[in-house]
């Protein structure tokens, strides 16, 4: 989930009967999105959302499974030496702070939350190396509890693009999402934006003549 810069350029804000047109155009277009980030138990979606971080989720599933393989619970990661947990994940960058958010973040779960990944946004936030995104991601994905809104690089870029936000960090557009959009949606626009952000609407070379909503787009522009 690499970081983009986000530019000041104000955009027009769509019709709210346009946005649930936007949603389930890119729905339909994408109906295998889903979260890329390999898991099977909380612990390791925790793990890999900080490593995410300046770092592509192709890279991160190549170093999860050797990260957990050597320490598959949360127990054995708040036991493992931080300087064996840098050897691993060396590959995803910023080595030395995820390693250490890591440690401390298994061990908060193990001090404070009897072994368990905490189920609500204020516990979660608790932990080192996540914020409110990854918090959203993990209560969707391992609680299925929908509360809010991940807000990314894509769902910034994108958000701001067709005119759902004007906001400039991810709080602000998290608010202007939930505000405009069904809560019943909440749960499909990372996903979709995401995965409409990597295929066709790419920050440096989007590839507007395929887009499936350019038309909305660029009324837009």
């Amino acid at each position: 989930m690499k970081k983009e810069n986000i530019k000041t350029k104000k955009y027009n804000k769509v019709e709210k009967e346009t946005i649930i047109n936007i949603i389930n155009i890119l729905d339909n277009y994408y109906p295998d999105a889903k979260c890329s980030l390999d898991y099977i138990v909380p612990i390791q979606l925790v793990v890999s959302l900080i490593l995410a971080a300046q770092c592509t989720d192709e890279r991160v599933n190549k170093i999860t499974p050797i990260l957990f393989k050597k320490y598959p619970t949360v127990y054995d990661l708040a036991n493992a030496q931080i300087s064996d947990i840098e050897k691993i994940i060396k590959p995803c960058g910023f080595y030395k702070n995820k390693a250490v958010s890591i440690s401390e973040t298994a061990k908060t779960i193990v001090n404070n939350f009897n072994g368990i990944v905490p189920n609500t946004m204020k516990e979660l936030c608790t932990l080192k190396g996540i914020g409110r995104k990854s918090a959203n991601i993990i209560l969707q994905e391992c609680f299925n509890n929908t509360v809010g809104i991940a807000v990314d690089t894509h769902v910034t870029r994108i958000s701001r693009k067709i005119g759902l936000s004007n906001s400039n960090t991810p709080e602000k557009i998290e608010k202007d999402l939930t505000s405009i959009i069904d809560r019943k949606y909440w749960n499909k626009i990372n996903h979709i934006f995401v995965y409409h952000g990597r295929a066709i609407c790419i920050a440096r070379q989007p590839k507007c003549n395929i887009c499936p909503i350019k038309d909305i787009c660029k009324k837009n522009q």
